[in-house]
């Protein structure tokens, strides 16, 4: 009896252990904005990164269909099996539900028989293309953390693409192609994303893998979110720093896995063959039963809520900033220009809150401390109306006098990349470099961004760590 409990035990304690090991404490899960710690002076807020748990973002989609009248069932008509063109006993007819297929049927629940789906009409207009776009909205940026993942009820198309817009719909830029000949279909040749790696991990590839026809356990095309992560967190995702590290000093990774949109592009659906029946076209149609999108809302790390108002999300914004995607500094807390938060250093992060404006503080008061860890204003005492600066980061201010703030010195807030601090009032810096303390590469505002040729890799001083240090990693990943 004894032995059956220890037994028992033990095997939850290796299955407990096995599941941790894929969530190690390291990768700092940001799910708090701020916590009161104590000092000498009383209870005081202690500022942090934070951001939204990750979500199934379906709930919240709004799809749109272009050719807005594709969708099978008015007029009612009847389709074959994909396997069999003799099996043509299957009926869409859109003023029945048991016969109707409407686009809301990709967002059910699964798991019921039989299995509920979209359906587009046939293509009996073939030589026409019959050719589908499905547009995912948002109305807000969403992170993506999980793969994208299309199931098919019918074949899964001979040619696809996968896009994405990060201006709600306004552009769209391909994240995948698929086909079942890339070289024919989009003149590229065929890779997958095993091919790639932390270099090219940007690159749009076609792949052939997704895109056979139509078979039993074959029904499902993936946009590979977390195989792009393993790049830089590992096989395992276990050393997510790394990969937070990437994520928080390269803007093109970051914006790679951020959208406003997907669209789903079906440009030629499955035929199972080189040649297309033309004595069978009912045979030939899109079927969609489900889609997954996992992620969350951005919120430049500085909320843990999402809600959604009138069928719009919108971040609950910490730190003092305002704004869908807390973009912006509230009224009255414009002391210093607004910046998202940072994942570095690893676990917490950094704030970077917005702090009060001059004109709202009125007498300055007496600044007789600077707390080197916490990135906050706050008020250590009840009874003090003024707030306490306070400084994590190159980015916070620091008080040196009764006065005067200062925006650089040769302490706490040195002057980055070769800067040179005149008089605490401004950094001079290298041609290279811009910034309030020389932190930012000018070439970063070009469109085409920095690159390995153009010779300027930040490297930072004072401070702040080299992300190098920090994460043990051999260096930048430069785009």
């Amino acid at each position: 009896m004894y032995l059956s409990r220890f037994l028992s035990l033990h095997a939850l304690w290796v299955t407990v252990s096995s599941v941790m090991q894929h969530y190690p404490s390291v990768w700092g899960h940001y799910d708090v904005c701020k916590t009161q710690i104590y000092t000498e002076e009383g209870k005081i807020w202690d500022y942090m990164a934070c951001q939204p748990e990750a979500r199934d973002m379906i709930k919240y989609v709004k799809v749109t269909l272009d050719p807005p009248d594709i969708t099978c069932g008015d007029p009612p008509e009847t389709f074959c099996a994909m396997g069999n063109p003799y099996m043509c006993n299957n009926e869409c007819d859109a003023t029945t539900n048991e016969l109707a297929h409407p686009p809301e049927l990709m967002f059910d629940l699964e798991g019921r028989h039989p299995s509920t789906f979209w359906q587009s009409t046939t293509w009996k207009d073939y030589p026409k293309p019959l050719q589908v776009n499905i547009t995912l909205s948002w109305n807000k940026t969403i992170e993506l953390t999980d793969n994208i993942v299309i199931t098919f009820e019918s074949g899964r198309p001979d040619q696809m693409i996968l896009e994405k817009s990060l201006d709600y719909g306004r552009t769209w830029q391909p994240y995948q192609y698929y086909a079942t000949d890339c070289l024919d279909g989009f003149h590229m040749d065929p890779k997958s994303v095993k091919d790639l790696s932390q270099h090219t991990v940007l690159e749009i590839i076609c792949t052939e893998e997704y895109s056979t026809g139509y078979m039993t356990n074959s029904k499902i095309i993936h946009f590979e979110i977390k195989d792009r992560f393993a790049f830089f967190a590992g096989p395992r995702l276990h050393n997510m720093a790394s990969l937070y590290g990437q994520l928080d000093t390269t803007k093109k990774l970051r914006d790679f896995f951020t959208i406003t949109d997907l669209r789903i592009r079906l440009l030629r659906p499955a035929t199972g063959e080189i040649y297309v029946d033309e004595q069978h076209l009912a045979r030939y149609f899109y079927a969609i039963s489900d889609i997954r999108v996992y992620g969350r809302c951005k919120c430049n790390l500085h909320a843990t809520g999402c809600k959604e108002e009138n069928k719009k999300l919108f971040c609950e914004c910490e730190h003092n900033t305002t704004g869908p995607d807390c973009g912006k500094c509230k009224k009255n807390y414009q002391g210093r220009p607004w910046s998202p938060g940072s994942y570095l250093p690893i676990p917490k992060g950094t704030a970077n809150i917005c702090i009060p404006s001059i004109s709202s503080i009125g007498n300055p008061p007496k600044f007789d401390r600077i707390w080197p860890n916490i990135s906050s204003l706050e008020v250590s005492k009840p009874n003090q109306v003024a707030p306490k600066l306070a400084l994590s980061t190159v980015s916070s201010v620091q008080v040196a006098n009764h006065k005067r703030a200062n925006v650089c010195d040769k302490e706490l807030l040195q002057c980055q990349n070769g800067g040179t601090c005149l008089k605490n009032m401004r950094c001079q810096c290298p041609p290279a470099y811009t910034g309030i303390l020389c932190e930012k590469l000018k070439c970063e505002r070009d469109p085409g961004g920095c690159s390995q040729n153009s010779g300027n890799v930040a490297v930072l001083h004072g401070p702040l760590l080299p992300l190098t240090a920090l994460l043990g990693v051999t260096g930048l990943l430069v785009f």
